[in-house]
This record gives C-alpha cells, sequence and structure tokens, in this order.
C-alpha cells in the first residue's frame, strides 16, 4: 500500500541511467506516488515541468555530461517553489565537480549507499515540496539520520573548496603541473595544497605507498565508489 502523505505528490524524475531511473519509477509508484515523467536531459526536463506541472523533482546526481545541481536550479528558475531531491552517491558534491553552496534553497539531498529504507525517499519527497515554499537550508539525509550541511561533510568540512577540487582533479590522473596549468597556479602552489589536504584527511607517509594513491583511495572512498 502507498504512502498517503506521499501520494498526492506529483514527480518528475530526472537521470541517464535508464535501468536506475526505471527501477526507481518502479519502486516511486509501488508506494503510490504519481510519477508524471522522467527525462534524461535538462531540455526535456524544463519542456515536461511547463506542460505538466510536477511538484516535485527528482535527480540522479549522475548526469553524464550534465550537471545536476545545475538542472535542479533551472527548475527552480522555471518554478520557484518546486521541491528538489537529489540522490547522490557522494556526502560532498564538491568531489563531483559541483559546488555545495550551489545546491537549491530547501532541496534535500540523499546518500543513496545508507538510503535502505524507501520511506526515507518518500518523507523527502513530501518535505522538499515544503521547504522549496519556505525556502529552507539544504538538508543532508544519510539513511535515517537528518545531517545539516555543517555535519554531513564530517572530516571533510575543513577542505575548502580549492582543495576539494584539487583532490578531485589529483584522482582524475593530473600530474601537479596540469593541474597547475587547469587552475592557473603554479605547481609549488599545487604541492602545497596537496600537503594541506594530506593534513586535513590525516593521510600519513608510508614508504609502501605513493601519498597521492593513498589521497587518490580516500577520494574515492568519499565519493561513494565500491571498494574490492
Amino acid at each position: 500500500m502507498g504512502n498517503p502523505e506521499c501520494m498526492r505528490e506529483r514527480i518528475l524524475v530526472i537521470g541517464d541511467d535508464a535501468f536506475a531511473i526505471s527501477t526507481l519509477i518502479s519502486a516511486l509508484r509501488m508506494y503510490g506516488m504519481d510519477v508524471i515523467g522522467e527525462a534524461k536531459s535538462e531540455n526535456v526536463a524544463v519542456n515536461i515541468l511547463r506542460k505538466l506541472q510536477p511538484e516535485v523533482v527528482v535527480l540522479d546526481i549522475k548526469n553524464a555530461g550534465n550537471s545536476a545541481v545545475k538542472i535542479a536550479n533551472s527548475m527552480r528558475a522555471e518554478n520557484p517553489n518546486i521541491g528538489i531531491v537529489i540522490l547522490s552517491s557522494c556526502s560532498d558534491l564538491r568531489f563531483i565537480g559541483e559546488l555545495n553552496s550551489n545546491i537549491p534553497a530547501g532541496a534535500k539531498v540523499l546518500i543513496k549507499k545508507s538510503l535502505v529504507d524507501f520511506g526515507v525517499l518518500c518523507n523527502a519527497i513530501s518535505e522538499s515540496k515544503k521547504s522549496g515554499l519556505q525556502k529552507e537550508a539544504v538538508s543532508w539525509i544519510n539513511g535515517n539520520v537528518l545531517l545539516q550541511e555543517k555535519g554531513v561533510l564530517s572530516l571533510m568540512a575543513h577542505l575548502t573548496d580549492t582543495q576539494a577540487e584539487t583532490l578531485r582533479l589529483v584522482a582524475d590522473g593530473m600530474t601537479n603541473a596540469q593541474i597547475g596549468r587547469t587552475r592557473y597556479v603554479s605547481e609549488k602552489s599545487v604541492e602545497q595544497v596537496i600537503s594541506r589536504v594530506a593534513q586535513e584527511l590525516n593521510v600519513q607517509p608510508d614508504r609502501n605507498m605513493n601519498m597521492r594513491v593513498q589521497l587518490v583511495g580516500e577520494y574515492y572512498r568519499w565519493i561513494g565508489a565500491p571498494t574490492h
């Protein structure tokens, strides 16, 4: 039986993984929610929003070639009161090239790996509509535990945007010289930033493992990548 609190929400689902989105939509409908459409791109999503007037948008953060946060902001520009729910495998969106500060007000960000109770998503969808209307702060939801932005980052909270971006570029396989050219800073400056990141993440010198390898390991752990 569907959750009566969620049955009235008209939902648009946006994502680029056909299997994941199909599974998500089936689960939402099983809970009695009214999924009125799905979209793989921003343009399609905007058109559906204009025609069908959903109350809540649910986005999977992994949109190939797109920014889910940018799409969320486009949805909010079309409808200032629309509820926003973002599904993410990462508890710090800076590690996947986003800025936490750009997430629309009142949005709910759910950490997928800890979403063991689908009712949590159901509640987030209902609450997002109210939060959008009231322009509340962004809420991060980790399983059944609600975390405010200042707490969700945990150890990562001390990283600046520059440090987070540098760590992401290190994980992308860039050398210090390449990172310097990308960020328009000196190679020495990049070295200093990487050293500071290692300090913040408590990555200790290890004769058996290069520091960059350790940092990349930390990066993938924090974005929720599977480990073997």
